[in-house]
């Protein structure tokens, strides 16, 4: 007698196997047997008939780690079969934190993270991962953010740590292995992340590189700088005898799938994951501000806007001459009441409504905002269609929404990144065999980051499955509706509890774990 019997489909069982026609049943929250006979009795059945049946999808690089409770975003990745997400991105998030670096950090992240609902005070890795751990419809996985764990220990000091320091730094991060983080991201254009050099990142991954785990990096560069961003990258690998994974790269495929073919065959067991749009997402601080303002001190870069010499020096050298830049900002979240109209909208064509020049608005938007405004920006023309397609097809890849949900116009890859690999990479141009597919987007991520029970579908793993209609599934988020769920999913299993029938959500299931590597 089985808890569940999924009936009737194709298995894909993400090693790259061949698909073969299967009942998958489950007991106690695992897969107890691939091939059941037809008369085996089950408290629950599925019908698979004529579906594909596959391990839960890996988001190998969410911004979940607050809207994973809110059901609109659970609701978002499981219409995409998404099972887990990965957070700690780009070196900033919520743990280990004392009272202070927990405020810097959600409210310098606020555009792309939220405000995690249940923190106060000082918080451990361990602490954070109790949050999530059957709080939530989906699982999550953790990495030790470093821009996080350098500001707990040097504020946003623009140096290099001294050995003290180091030491602080480097005793976090064993800790937080030890508490069940599964790597260590950093983000180089972000703050203070971006201070620490080669010798200072090396250092904090030789205790991640003994463990077994990765360095998850958004580098110090994309498209133009991508050559030097990613030797840097390599260099750290080396030196901190770690495996390095790249997050959301793009730019010239060509390019890009040499250097990293490149860095493989020369005994670097280099990753990557990436997310099949033409546009990204971040901070309006970082897209739209020069390094020489101070914004790992967000109070001292809210004085500085609100200076006319600031404002004076930022319209002569930053914004004049750069119209093509601003063309490509499109505003997504805006948590000001009076300007909340300007979601949706690229920055010039906002100014010209509120009737005010560039960069007046611009900086009286970030003042009302406090830093915390949102954006959707088009990536330089490097970032083709086709350089999509060539990073998709590398031996190296693995699937990454980079979802973030602020805002009333976010970037619609958090409803539709996994849909649409399925729907127009797998089935309408060809990029992946679906056998494939369930490598690329489960059972790859699951072992760069050690998750041995899952992105398979096996006996004894655990009961995350998919069935999914190969013929209808899409997504159906654009940039101009962006919070649209996508279709084709019909039922998705997290440690076995169906949270997902014909598509609609279990509103009180709960069976999401925080997940170890093991």
């Amino acid at each position: 007698m089985f808890d569940l019997v999924v009936r009737g489909g194709t298995v894909l069982d993400g090693t790259g196997a061949p698909a073969r026609r299967a009942d998958v049943a489950v007991s106690a929250g695992r897969i107890a047997a691939v091939g059941v006979p037809a008369d085996a009795q089950a408290a629950e059945e599925i019908d698979a008939t004529d579906r594909y049946v596959l391990p839960g999808f890996i988001d190998a690089h969410a911004h979940g780690d607050a809207a994973v409770f809110d059901r609109e975003a659970q609701l978002a990745a499981l219409r995409q079969g998404v099972t887990t997400l990965v957070l700690g991105q780009d070196g900033v998030s919520y743990a280990p934190a004392d009272a202070r670096t927990l405020r810097y950090v959600t409210r310098y992240f606020a555009p792309v993270n939220g405000s995690h609902p249940a923190l106060g005070g000082a918080v451990s890795v361990a602490q954070l991962l109790a949050t999530y751990d059957r709080r939530t419809a989906l699982n999550t996985v953790y990495l030790l953010p470093h821009g996080t764990i350098r500001y707990g220990v040097m504020g946003a000091a623009h140096r290099a740590p001294d050995e003290r320091e180091l030491a602080a730094m480097r005793a976090h991060i064993e800790r937080g292995l030890s508490e069940g983080a599964a790597g260590l991201s950093t983000g180089l254009e972000y703050v203070p992340g971006g201070y620490a050099g080669v010798d200072e990142i090396a250092a904090l991954c030789e205790p991640v590189g003994a463990a077994g785990l990765p360095y998850v990096t958004h580098m110090r560069g994309y498209e133009a700088d991508a050559a030097t961003a990613l030797a840097e990258v390599l260099q750290i690998a080396r030196a901190g005898r770690v495996a390095p994974h790249v997050s959301h790269l793009h730019g010239p495929g060509d390019a890009l799938t040499r250097l990293i073919g490149g860095a493989r065959a020369g005994g670097i067991d280099l990753t990557f994951d990436s997310y099949p749009y033409l546009r990204g997402s971040s901070t309006l601080t970082l897209v739209a501000l020069p390094s020489w303002l101070p914004v790992a001190d967000l109070d001292a870069a809210l004085d500085a806007l609100a200076d006319p010499a600031v404002r004076d020096r930022l319209e002569r050298d930053w914004f004049a001459g750069r119209s093509w830049m601003w063309r490509r900002i499109t505003l997504s979240h805006v948590p000001a009441d009076d300007l909340r109209w300007a979601e949706g909208m690229t920055l010039p064509a906002a100014a010209e409504r509120a009737g005010r020049g560039l960069t007046e608005f611009c900086c009286d938007l970030l003042v009302a905002t406090r830093l915390e405004a949102g954006c959707v920006f088009a990536q330089p023309p490097a970032a083709t269609e086709e350089s999509v397609r060539a990073l998709l097809r590398h031996p190296g890849h693995m699937a990454g929404s980079d979802a973030v949900y602020q805002g009333g116009h976010p970037h619609p890859r958090g409803w539709g990144a996994f849909a649409r690999l399925a729907g127009r990479y797998v089935r309408d141009l060809g990029d992946w065999t679906w056998e494939q597919a369930a490598v690329h987007m489960a059972g790859r991520a699951a072992a760069r980051f050690r998750l041995s029970d899952r992105g398979r579908i096996a006996v004894g793993c655990a009961a995350d499955l998919v069935v999914l209609d190969p013929d209808t599934v899409t997504d159906r988020a654009t940039y101009e509706r962006p919070r649209v769920p996508a279709d084709g999913v019909e039922h998705v299993l997290v440690n076995g509890v169906p949270v997902l029938s014909g598509g609609v959500l279990d509103e009180t299931a709960q069976p999401g774990r925080a997940l170890r590597p093991r």
